[in-house]
């Protein structure tokens, strides 16, 4: 098979405050785990996020803490990028929406549509403030949900049901800024007309197509993802406005247009194109056949929260442009709860992926494999410090560390180290040599089609082939009493050991490459896997551990934390 090429997005992290848990399992750690493996493929792969740094998100927690909008997103940018690079998630670049050439950028896209004439001005009536004397932003306006009745959900989304909403939906509508009830005053904006698209939406949706020519395969999408696009055109779209009253944001780039940004979702899906452009110029090569080519692949790693923006709104925008690709999958994952309830970071209901990364030094592959054991894919998922320290300590040190450790203590014991010869096999050395292609072959399947957890369940199980195949042979026995069988026995074992550093390496990174040290290991390629790695005469290193226990006094700490 030729080479592909990718452009693999992960949602732009809203700058207004860290990274967490939530977060890693919705868009940031799938991504990673299938770039990663394409990357191993010798694919062409542009692995593409930042910091959404405008909307009324950054302005809202601007005022909490007394401090500019610029002081906000400069804070948590640089907070967020060093946790997502601590954490192994290996962006090919972090970018940030408040730079001038994403401005430029999405200025430029906002002016083609407008020449083009794809927007609709209109007077309309919005939410003002009188005792701050400004217009509302969406997300300025809480009030009960209409769909579900909570308190408190936003003029633009209600985070308890998911529901997205306008603000004039809200039931007792308030200014959050005041806490006075707002009056509606006449303002005008720039809509996008989403109704004239609901036709070739339908069919690209469900049946991959656009004007009779293939452009995915709706069959790979979640159900649940089609089935809430599918919801959204059912219900008929309706007009959605580009612009908003605000001073934080990317200016509207024509005559008339003072007090008003960009929509920030027009504005943020931009923020890919302009983080592309920057990486395609840095390692000289041109941006457009990322995004302008028939062969190149788009695909959206989001929260479900975000299906509507990058499966509706930002393909028509795309598609308006003229030129531009459209996803080929959008593999939203669900929610992520914590500790039986559901996240919330105003609650501070949540773990933060910087502080974890100082409570847990050197154990980021611990929190890498057990996200990825129970990733929310399909439906919602529960992260508990119980189940962490468990998937821990019976599967990370208890199977997989368990396994190399012994291949490589008795290796240095029997033989100094040196991988012995490959004697005579058996019919079943024959079958646990053949299971190491298998095994690949399985988990390569299993990330191309976005069933990670699948993928990561049979990393494991080779690691307890490994386990089986040493119990059952007994080696430290045979040596006494038959050392060619101990030889190939424990050249066996190095094959599985050698290939567990290859398939772990899209999730678990750095025990790859403690591996990969420890065998002494040369680059390969993911089609390079295969069950002769290992030479005879070749040297491994002395034994380290891949993983630390964990004990129950440090699970304690967390949950006390959590809990204050």
């Amino acid at each position: 098979m030729g080479k592909k090429r990718f452009t693999v997005t992960s949602a732009l992290l809203y700058a207004n405050g860290p990274i967490h848990l939530g977060h890693l399992a919705g868009a940031y750690l799938p991504a990673d785990i299938y770039v990663r493996y394409q990357k191993l493929k010798g694919h062409d792969v542009a692995f593409i996020c930042g910091s959404d740094e405008h909307g009324a998100a950054i302005t809202i927690q601007a005022k909490k803490e007394g401090v500019t909008p610029k002081q906000i997103v400069d804070k948590y940018h640089e907070l967020n990028k060093k946790s997502f690079e601590n954490f192994g998630i290996d962006f090919d670049i972090y970018d940030r929406t408040s730079s001038q050439e994403h401005h430029e950028t999405a200025q430029e896209v906002f002016k083609d549509l407008y020449d083009a004439k794809k927007f609709i001005k209109k007077e309309n009536k919005q939410f003002y403030d009188i005792e701050n004397k400004q217009f509302l932003a969406d997300r300025y306006i809480i009030g009960e949900c209409p769909r579900c009745g909570a308190d408190e959900a936003y003029g633009d989304q209600c985070e308890k049901c998911g529901s997205t909403l306008s603000p004039q939906e809200l039931i007792n509508p308030k200014s959050s800024i005041s806490g006075n009830t707002p009056i509606l005053k006449e303002t005008s904006h720039w809509f996008l007309p989403m109704q004239k698209h609901e036709e070739w939406l339908k069919t690209w949706i469900n049946e991959g197509m656009i004007e009779g020519n293939i452009t995915h395969n709706p069959s790979k999408w979640k159900s649940q993802v089609i089935g809430q696009c599918n919801s959204w055109l059912d219900s008929g779209l309706k007009e959605r406005s580009m612009t908003r009253d605000l001073d934080w944001g990317v200016k509207v780039p024509i005559e008339n247009s003072e007090g008003k940004v960009l929509y920030v979702w027009l504005d943020a899906p931009i923020g890919y194109i302009t983080a592309t452009k920057k990486f395609a110029k840095k390692n000289n090569l041109n941006w457009e056949k990322y995004w302008k080519n028939n062969e190149s692949e788009l695909i959206h790693f989001i929260g479900k929260d975000n299906i509507v923006f990058h499966c509706i709104i930002f393909p028509i925008i795309l598609k308006e442009l003229g030129d531009y690709n459209l996803p080929t999958n959008v593999p939203a994952n669900e929610f992520l709860n914590l500790e039986g309830k559901k996240l919330s970071t105003s609650k501070n209901w949540a773990i933060w992926l910087h502080e974890y990364l100082i409570d847990f030094k050197n154990q980021q592959d611990t929190l890498r494999y057990v996200l990825s054991s129970t990733s929310p894919e399909n439906k919602d998922t529960d992260f508990t410090w119980k189940d962490f320290q468990a998937r821990n300590n019976n599967e990370l040190v208890a199977i997989f560390g368990n396994f190399i450790n012994r291949v490589v203590v008795l290796t240095n014991k029997y033989w100094d180290g040196i991988v012995p010869k490959q004697n005579n096999l058996t019919k079943n050395d024959k079958l646990v040599l053949n299971s190491i292609t298998d095994s690949t072959n399985n988990i390569g399947k299993s990330i191309e089609e976005f069933k990670l957890r699948e993928g990561l369940n049979e990393v494991m199980n080779l690691a307890r082939t490994g386990n089986k195949y040493l119990a059952e042979n007994e080696p430290w026995k045979t040596k006494k009493t038959d050392e060619q069988r101990t030889e190939t026995v424990l050249n066996i074992a190095l094959q599985i050991s050698a290939a567990l550093a290859f398939v772990c390496e899209p999730y678990l990174p750095f025990t790859a490459k403690k591996l990969k040290n420890l065998l002494n290991l040369v680059h390969h390629d993911w089609d390079e896997i295969n069950s002769d790695i290992m030479k005879e005469g070749d040297k491994i290193n002395q034994h380290e551990h891949l993983f630390q226990k964990i004990d129950d006094e440090k699970i304690v700490e967390q949950l006390q934390k959590l809990n204050s």
